[in-house]
C-alpha cells in the first residue's frame, strides 16, 4: 500500500520536521546519511516534494531543504499521494487490475474496511503532528 519512496520521503520529512527550519536549512547529503537513503534517490524525492509545496527550499551558500509552517501542517497522504499517485492507494492488494466493487478480488472485502481506515488516519494525521511524537518519545525513529 506504502512504496518504499514514500516511506523514504515521510522518513525525510520528519527529518526536515525535528531539524530544520527557516534559519536552518538542511543539505540533501545532511537528510540522505541519517535516514539510510542513497543521496540521489532522496535528492529525486525531495524535489517532487518542492514542486508539490509539502516542502520548502531556498538556493545558494545557505540554501537547503526545510519546512515552514504550512509545510508541518501537510498530512502524511499527501506525502504519498505526491509520491506513489492516488490509484496506488486504492489499487488491489492481490495486484489485479479489474479488481473493484463489482468485480471484487478474494481480499477484496476481507481489508476494504482495514484500508479505509489506515487512509483516514493517514488524512488526519499532520508531519508536526508526527514530529511531536517523535519528539516527545512517544515514538521511535533513529534520527
Amino acid at each position: 500500500m506504502i512504496s518504499n519512496s514514500s516511506k523514504y520521503a515521510i522518513k525525510a520529512l520528519l527529518y526536515l520536521a525535528t531539524h530544520s527550519s527557516i534559519d536552518n536549512k538542511i543539505m540533501v547529503k545532511d537528510i540522505a546519511k541519517p535516514i539510510n537513503v542513497p543521496k540521489a534517490y532522496i535528492a529525486k524525492l525531495l524535489q517532487q516534494l518542492v514542486r508539490e509545496n509539502l516542502i520548502s527550499s531556498a538556493r545558494g551558500p545557505k540554501g537547503g531543504f526545510y519546512l515552514d509552517e504550512d509545510n508541518l501542517n501537510k498530512t502524511v497522504i499527501n506525502i504519498i499521494s505526491v509520491i506513489d499517485g492516488e490509484d496506488n492507494l486504492n489499487s488491489c492488494m492481490l495486484s489485479l487490475n479489474e479488481c473493484n466493487e463489482n468485480k471484487p478480488c478474494p481480499l477484496h472485502y476481507v481489508l476494504s474496511a482495514s484500508r479505509n481506515k489506515i487512509l483516514k488516519t493517514l488524512n488526519n494525521k499532520t508531519i508536526n503532528e508526527l514530529a511531536l511524537e517523535v519528539k516527545l518519545g512517544k515514538a521511535f525513529l533513529p534520527l
